[in-house]
């Protein structure tokens, strides 16, 4: 913890001790003489099946059959084994099998042959794994077996016979009470907010379990409170974490209308909040803007989620408690960060972009951050959470969070965020001509002196956006001489983008999958075109490249740049031929 200061040790020692007890607890919880009762009371019954909404594949049953199990990138082959009884090839590989999320492709294909093949894959795991494991019943992961022998029950037990219903029932009231003791050890966030989901769903769909249901209600409405923020969003400010928990939120919804129970007033306010952030984030092909952990964008569970907006109305403008701004015009979209690190228990995911923006022009996307890829994350997340990542300022090439990189705590706490940006003003001013987006961020202030400030200005034609990044000193006085003041500012471009640079060197033509030529221009600044990494595509990383003006601060503090669409009987048109384009009017 060297180089930190007292006050974010304290804060580190804090989530450190709360942890390590959680673990403990959860440790002696976990032997079998003090976790379970030696007289089991009387088989449970089921009452209802919640509904499934994630995507199912049916193809994929027919290679489960086969007994090849592909999951986060990585393909195991059986050969006649139990996928229980195999070493996992990573640990995400594992979470996948045993959290049986995969049984809703075996349902997709709806035979006799993959119904008795689920049910023999649960009988092998109540064998092998059913008193303990220690990925298996792991709290995050318990959550998810779950809630997933609960959506899948129709097809585990159709034609089953009683001594199996028995056996399985037995097993899933087992796991149920031991997630009832260890459901607060999940880690802060999405984990712990499906923990207390699967509770609540055995609570409404168990007959046995309903004597809990009061109980499982109070603790999920209060994270319910806790991570759902006024305007819609996540306290973990990933976009992503919206459409998981709506994935989940939803059918219980439904499952407390099935059983005629009325459904929390929380619960149908939280939703009603989430639904508008859920289209703030969107671009206008339907994909996520990349913030925070954002990966891949499945338009299937996006559309699943949307048939159930009754609403439909505008996405927000503004997530001052989300940390975003949201602009468009004619078409063209700027979305903006800017919003400081998540707290402490719920940063271990979080990016340190503040201040960056993605930028589409209708079905085109232009600027985007790097993101994650759907598989192999681990990999790559720490090179994705830099700032270099994001199509933001860079300053003397570091991040402007700093995460607590030590391999003695990363088992236990994760890679979290230490401290960033605390104090980020954002403005927003509507103009006859466009809006303009004002912000700064003094992630840089503590180690360099310097707060950056960006602007933005989205021209009411829909076929501009000025911007502008100044650094001025922390103290109000002038940039320091005895600190280091090289700053890069990035703009990484979607993979689906052609860019050339212009002959003058302070320019970039961008051509567009449909056709539109756009240009890129730094007017007083040189620009460069270099090598760049797109993490969240559908197939994977892809090559991609970004534009970067380098400079020193003192020397220049202010730098202006804009994207500008080319039409023939605009004056832009003249950079494409290599005049110079006019700067636009100042200030911002």
């Amino acid at each position: 913890m060297a180089g930190l200061s007292i006050v974010e040790r304290a804060r580190l020692s804090l989530l450190l001790g709360r942890r390590g007890l959680r673990n403990v607890a959860g440790r002696l919880r976990g032997h079998p003489l003090i976790r379970w009762n030696l007289f089991p009371g009387k088989a449970d019954r089921l009452v209802i099946a919640p509904q499934d909404l994630r995507t199912a594949d049916g193809t994929r049953a027919s290679e489960i059959y086969a007994g090849r199990f592909a999951f986060s990138g990585k393909v195991v082959i059986c050969d006649g084994r139990s996928p229980f009884e195999i070493t996992p090839p990573s640990e995400e590989w594992a979470a996948s099998l045993l959290g049986f999320g995969w049984l809703r492709h075996l349902r997709a294909a709806e035979s006799g042959i993959t119904r008795a093949n689920a049910r023999a894959l649960v009988d092998e795991w109540i064998s092998l794994q059913g008193s303990f494991h220690p990925i298996a019943w792991r709290p995050d992961i318990l959550a998810r077996r779950i809630t997933a022998w609960l959506s899948q029950a129709l097809l585990i037990l159709h034609d089953a016979d009683e001594q199996f219903y028995r056996r399985f029932l037995r097993s899933l009231a087992r796991q149920v009470r031991c997630l009832r003791h260890t459901a607060l050890e999940a880690r802060e966030g999405v984990p712990r907010m499906q923990a207390l989901v699967a509770l609540t769903y055995a609570a409404v769909c168990m007959a046995g379990q309903a004597r809990h249901m009061r109980s499982a209600i109070k603790s999920l409405m209060a994270e319910v409170e806790h991570q759902v923020l006024p305007d819609g969003g996540h306290i973990s400010r990933n976009p992503g974490a919206l459409i998981e928990l709506l994935l989940d939120l939803l059918p219980l919804r439904q499952a407390f209308a099935a059983r005629n129970i009325a459904p929390p007033p929380a619960l149908n306010n939280a939703i009603d909040r989430m639904m508008p952030m859920l289209r703030f984030f969107r671009h206008g092909d339907g994909n996520f803007a990349h913030f925070n952990g954002m990966g891949p964008t499945n338009p299937e569970l996006i559309a699943t989620i949307l048939a159930y907006d009754d609403a439909r109305g505008a996405p927000l403008a503004n997530a001052p408690h989300s940390g975003y701004q949201r602009t468009e015009a004619k078409g063209l979209l700027v979305l903006m960060e800017t919003g400081g690190s998540p707290p402490l228990g719920m940063s271990q995911e979080a990016h340190a972009g503040c201040l960056s923006f993605e930028l589409s022009s209708g079905l085109q996307r232009i600027v985007v951050n790097c993101g994650l890829p759907a598989t192999s994350r681990e990999t790559w997340r720490q090179v994705a959470r830099a700032t270099a990542a994001h199509s933001t300022v860079t300053f003397n090439d570091t991040s402007s969070s700093r995460f607590l990189e030590s391999s003695s705590f990363k088992r236990l706490i994760g890679t979290p965020i230490v401290s960033g940006p605390t104090n980020i003003p954002a403005s927003r001013e509507e103009r006859t001509d466009g809006v303009v987006l004002r912000a700064s961020h003094d992630g840089y202030a503590d180690r360099f002196s310097v707060v950056h400030q960006r602007a933005l200005k989205l021209a009411i034609e829909g076929n501009r956006v000025d911007g502008e990044d100044l650094f001025v000193a922390s103290d109000g006085d002038t940039l320091s001489t005895k600190l280091p003041d090289e700053f890069a500012i990035r703009f990484h471009l979607h993979p689906s983008i052609k860019a050339n640079k212009l002959t003058d060197g302070k320019g970039i033509m961008l051509m567009l999958p449909n056709r539109e030529v756009w240009t890129f221009s730094a007017h007083e600044d040189r620009v460069e075109l270099e090598e760049s990494v797109y993490l969240a595509g559908s197939d994977g990383p892809r090559r991609t490249v970004q534009i970067v003006i380098y400079g020193r601060a003192r020397k220049v503090p202010r730098v202006h740049w804009s994207f500008a669409h080319v039409t023939p009987a605009s004056s832009s048109s003249r950079r494409v031929r290599g005049e110079e384009a006019p700067a636009p009017e100042l200030p911002l």
